[in-house]
């Protein structure tokens, strides 16, 4: 049997709530691999009207006042997908069977070490355009991209009917993925955010996790992870669950777009190069211990350990850096998000913040406090968010309605939960606040308020951009968007169409605006070396020695990052190599200025 490999070597991953929240469908039918955001039901809900009319399918609404409709929507939805994806992948195969230019133009887009590619261009080299002959091929040898989805675990708010609060399997994130698991589809579901135990147990009750007679797992899990450690402690304790991890998508600490989780110092190199090393032993490790729980849960064990891959994204933005990442650390795939926010065949994003995009520059992207999380998040400036936002400040009406309540986490107030982004939440801090003003400096109490009233409504934000670009009407309170690209984006500077970006990857053509743009790697280290010099800067807490001691490992990680690649750019990559050492040595001399504060 031959096994169908995918025909390229980078995935789209999750943006926000909405740019990706249809990439499958837009994208797919190319082979490419995209990620659906699973969270918001309210906005897969209005998508699945949108499409079903759209492609004359039937649609049945789900109301919230449906049992367990969260659920249900998102089952619904993911349903729809899949069916318009074969459906359009479909057509796609016969128009290459019959089409000489698509043919040609689709050979174009592939990558140059790919399998399909020299088959196909034989074909057209040699003139075998025989429709058949070539409806075999690519019936036998392509795929349509994966149909995957998100749960970020953190988001997993307990729900209430009435004041009576419901069993946690109607938890939101369960709830996520209980649709998935009753879905149609067979394919991934990404895990981001760290570890969950209640959610991670609750996947033993859904059999398509487990492997079945022939070996194969029909729904797979993804495990998005910082570090190597980090990856070996939740594949283990997955795996003591009878449930296999098969891939584990390593990350960009900082240098990637939304919620940014900070390593301590520990730089993208070397992980990738533990990840690597000791890949084997990953396997091994994880296979041993989900043998052992399948045959006590009497589950047929596979002949072979199942396969596992790595992944990487964050921050990669040239065919060199593409390249580099697949050979040097024979990662299976790259992650390529930010740059595709400026493609619109491939994400949902509204003309207004597509341009305000396209015209950012370094200083327009940072790292920002806005999320009610209380985890840095990436975004820009100049958004419509933003301003909606300061215009509540100014008017001293500060906070969001807060409609959709996904990230009402704060126990603070009672069991329900409330969002610190909330004007519920934002009324009651700054009336405590005002209390003290007469005590306070104006400028301690402005800092303390915009501390407050910085929290973004992310759950409206960051869905609105599909309503606005499908022309959905949008109810309630005026929120605007609120975007979440990557550093990268400062170097991306126009839309592209889909052909020419996966080009760029695969080193046909470029994209890249003229501005100096570094290496992905270094600018990782950069922005390593400014959050840690931030960190020590605000700190106002009285201090201790775990702090001292964290700074301190914080640096001596990013110290023994710099030998590393010092020792990698001087062997391996080539390109720029002066430039690179330079910059290197410039955050080198920067980090040793860095004092540690002392007891």
């Amino acid at each position: 049997m031959i096994v169908i490999k995918q025909a390229h070597s980078f995935h789209i991953p999750v943006m926000g709530l909405a740019y990706t929240i249809d990439s499958p469908i837009r994208v797919a039918q190319f082979g490419i691999s995209s990620v659906i955001s699973i969270i918001d039901d309210d906005l897969i809900e209005k998508m699945n009207a949108f499409y079903s009319q759209k492609f004359s399918l039937p649609y049945q609404e789900i109301s919230k006042k449906a049992e367990d409709y969260r659920a249900k929507r998102i089952t619904a939805y993911l349903n729809l997908v899949d069916t318009i994806v074969k459906d359009k992948f479909g057509k796609f195969k016969e128009e290459l069977s019959e089409s000489k230019s698509a043919l040609e133009n689709f050979v174009g887009m592939l990558p140059n070490k790919s399998s399909i590619k020299e088959g196909l261009s034989t074909m057209l080299e040699e003139g075998m355009l025989i429709k058949e002959t070539i409806k075999n091929y690519i019936d036998t040898h392509l795929s349509a991209g994966e149909i995957d989805v998100n749960i970020m675990t953190k988001i997993d708010k307990d729900n209430f009917k009435g004041s009576e609060q419901l069993p946690v399997e109607f938890n939101d994130a369960h709830a996520s993925l209980r649709g998935f698991a009753n879905s149609n589809l067979s394919s991934s579901v990404v895990l981001s955010a760290g570890m969950n135990p209640r959610l991670y147990s609750y996947f033993e009750n859904f059999k398509d996790f487990y492997p079945d007679g022939k070996s194969q797992l029909k729904k797979k899990i993804i495990l998005k992870v910082s570090d190597f450690r980090s990856a070996l402690i939740q594949g283990k304790y997955l795996a003591k669950k009878g449930l296999w991890v098969s891939e584990y998508r390593v990350e960009s600490g900082l240098n990637c777009g939304g919620h940014a989780f900070a390593t301590e110092g520990f730089l993208l190199g070397p992980i990738l190069e533990e990840f690597k090393r000791k890949k084997a032993e990953l396997l091994q490790d994880t296979h041993d211990v989900f043998v052992k729980t399948l045959v006590d849960k009497q589950i047929d064990v596979p002949e072979h350990p199942l396969e596992i891959k790595i992944t990487v994204q964050g921050g990669v933005g040239t065919a060199a850096e593409h390249e580099f990442l697949m050979d040097n650390y024979q990662v299976d795939s790259v992650g390529w998000g930010t740059p595709f926010l400026l493609v619109p065949e491939a994400t949902s994003v509204d003309n207004e913040t597509r341009k305000l995009m396209a015209d950012a520059k370094e200083a327009d992207l940072y790292l920002s406090n806005i999320s009610p999380l209380g985890v840095p998040f990436n975004t820009l400036k100049g958004t419509s968010n933003e301003f909606y936002k300061q215009g509540r400040i100014d008017s001293n009406k500060a906070g969001s309605s807060c409609p959709k309540k996904f990230l009402a986490l704060s126990k603070e107030f009672g069991a329900e939960g409330v969002c610190t982004a909330s004007k519920k939440y934002q009324d009651v801090k700054l009336s405590e606040l005002d209390l003290k003003k007469e005590t306070m400096a104006s400028s301690q109490y402005e800092i303390a308020k915009s501390k407050i009233t910085e929290k973004a409504c992310l759950c409206v934000g960051l869905a609105n951009a599909s309503y606005l670009e499908n022309e959905i009407p949008i109810k309630g309170q005026q929120q605007g968007v609120v975007i979440c690209p990557g550093p990268n984006l400062a170097y991306f500077d126009k839309e592209v169409s889909l052909s020419q970006m996966v080009q760029h990857i695969y080193g046909g053509t470029s994209v890249l605006s003229q501005a100096y743009r570094p290496n992905m790697f270094v600018k990782e280290l950069k922005m390593y070396v400014d959050y840690l010099k931030n960190d020590i800067a605000t700190f106002t807490d009285e201090l201790t020695i775990k702090n001292i001691k964290k700074w301190s490992a914080f640096k001596s990680n990013l110290l023994e990052g710099i030998v590393y690649y010092q020792g990698l750019f001087e062997e391996t990559f080539h390109l720029n190599k002066n430039e690179i050492q330079s910059d290197i040595i410039i955050y080198k001399n920067e980090i040793n200025t860095i004092e540690i504060p002392v007891l």
